[in-house]
């Protein structure tokens, strides 16, 4: 059992009921959640954590994106958003959440339909352009062989700092993403889910970080609550079983890992 404190470094506080954001935020000292970093999905999603945001400066790390699993935006809605995060480019962590519409695509071939890639793709490269230029870092949505597709992305645009969430994929994408330096984040599914136990055993302390997707709901020990940051602290111990590590240096470690990346190594 570890005392540290620890960062949930990917949450959608925004999807909260107001009365939950707050109780949440509210709790995070005897939780031992040192901050939140608070991901968006448009431009109402940017708005509502960007409030938040200002309520809890100290607590709640905002980041700004377009969220993939949606239908494409109109182009003046989109150069709206691009203008928005631009001008907050001092207060956000990073841009974020963006990607690839994965389970959309899914859904479509269910259906026995195709998903255009084209514009998403297109879409994603806007971001990752605006990235480049604020010298931001990204949160990615991106599973299976669209991670594959933004590494390549990543690397035509020049942007280094990727951190992609609850990422799935194949030995040799996970290799891929090992040798470029980029970090993942695990969620309490690694309490029963095989495949991302694995996915911790093969990924290097050194680049991973954890996170709720709260409200995301989660099953096992987990089934019928509300996800809070709290639970973070058990991912930390499966990290340190997974990688035979004390948690407390795993937590330290991941801790320090969130702080550097996302530019708050003076918070704490």
């Amino acid at each position: 059992m570890n005392n540290n404190n620890a960062i949930d470094a990917h949450i959608h506080l925004d999807m909260y009921s107001e009365t939950e954001a707050q109780k949440i935020v509210s709790e995070l000292d005897q939780s031992r959640v040192e901050a939140l970093i608070a991901v968006s999905r448009h431009l109402t999603s940017c708005l509502a954590t960007e409030r938040l945001s200002l309520q809890a400066p100290n607590q709640v790390y905002p980041a700004y994106g377009f969220h993939p699993e949606q239908e494409i935006p109109h182009e003046a809605d989109l150069q709206e958003l691009l203008k928005w995060i631009s001008e907050r480019a001092n207060t956000m962590v990073a841009v974020g959440e963006i990607g690839l519409p994965y389970y959309r695509r899914l859904e479509a071939e269910d259906r026995g339909e195709q998903l255009d890639y084209t514009p998403y793709v297109q879409l994603l490269e806007r971001f990752l352009e605006l990235a480049a230029k604020l010298d931001k870092p990204v949160v990615l949505h991106a599973v299976y062989e669209d991670a594959d597709v933004v590494c390549d992305l990543l690397e035509k645009h020049g942007v280094s700092k990727a951190h992609f969430h609850w990422f799935k994929g194949s030995p040799q994408t996970v290799q891929r993403m090992i040798q470029a330096g980029y970090y993942i984040s695990i969620t309490p599914d690694v309490l029963y889910e095989e495949e991302i136990r694995e996915l911790v055993r093969n990924y290097p302390l050194e680049l991973l970080m954890v996170e709720t997707d709260g409200p995301w709901p989660f099953e096992g020990i987990f089934a019928g609550q509300m996800t809070h940051p709290q639970m973070i602290h058990k991912v930390i111990e499966q990290i340190s079983l997974l990688h035979a590590v004390e948690s407390d240096i795993v937590a330290e470690t991941v801790l320090h890992n969130t702080k550097q990346f996302y530019n708050l190594l003076t918070l704490g």
